[in-house]
């Protein structure tokens, strides 16, 4: 069985057919991710895309504004996630374009409900890794089961929200994690106006895992975006 987790990811699914919108919402849903944003063109997905931060966007190539190969584009300048395209142009030359721009994937029209939901699948287990118990960060590690980091052999404990917002940078380490995903996993849905709030946690939990707090090298800023954590490598 797949975690929770992995169910629970914001999905952004891009089509101008509505009867196609609704049959892979339908899919999708019945097979647990419920969390599914919609939008019928370019301008749509990319408005969708600042306001809701997806984990995955499924794209159609054809849209009546443009095209799904120029959205992945704009989609890759706000935040790295993966991408899905579900189109009716199975042309070898579309496909290679789509691998070709950062697509994780590419599925052709018409398609088996069970094909999309192991695709989507495949790539979120990818793309996310489940909890590790004991992360090795450059200067400290995170022991997750009990919610404490450990530094020159001193073990510091974590709050219930400094341990919430280093799950879901973890879960997402090495992709920028976005301001607004950040306040809503530690503030709930109606997340604005704890930017500050975020801010100050950012800055203790970089106290707790960083030699030198000023000068981050596991939880590093990308001006006008997010956070992103990085591993040490083993």
């Amino acid at each position: 069985m797949d975690s929770a987790y992995l169910k629970e990811k914001r999905i952004l699914l891009v089509d101008d057919e509505k009867g196609l919108q609704d049959m892979v919402v339908s899919i999708l849903k019945k097979d647990g991710y419920t969390n599914i944003k919609t939008a019928g063109t370019v301008k749509e997905a990319v408005l969708a895309a600042k306001s809701f931060s997806p984990e995955l966007a499924i794209l159609d190539v054809m849209l009546p504004d443009g095209d799904g190969f120029s959205l992945l584009e704009q989609l890759k300048t706000m935040a790295d996630y993966p991408v899905l395209f579900l189109t009716a142009r199975g042309e070898e030359d579309d496909r290679l374009k789509g691998f070709g721009l950062g697509a994780d994937d590419y599925i052709v029209k018409p398609f088996l409900p069970k094909e999309l939901i192991c695709r989507v699948t495949a790539i979120l287990r990818r793309s996310y890794k489940e909890d590790d118990p004991h992360v090795k960060l450059h200067d400290s590690d995170i022991d997750f089961s009990r919610a404490e980091v450990i530094k020159d052999g001193e073990h510091i404990a974590l709050t219930a929200k400094e341990h919430e917002l280093l799950t879901v940078l973890y879960r997402n380490a090495g992709r920028i994690v976005t301001i607004d995903a950040l306040c809503e996993a530690a503030w709930g849905e109606n997340p604005f106006g704890y930017e500050n709030s975020l801010m100050a946690h950012i800055r203790r939990i970089r106290e707790k895992i960083e030699r030198n707090p000023s000068r981050p090298v596991s939880l590093v800023t990308v001006k006008g975006l997010g956070y992103k954590l990085i591993l040490e490598r083993k």
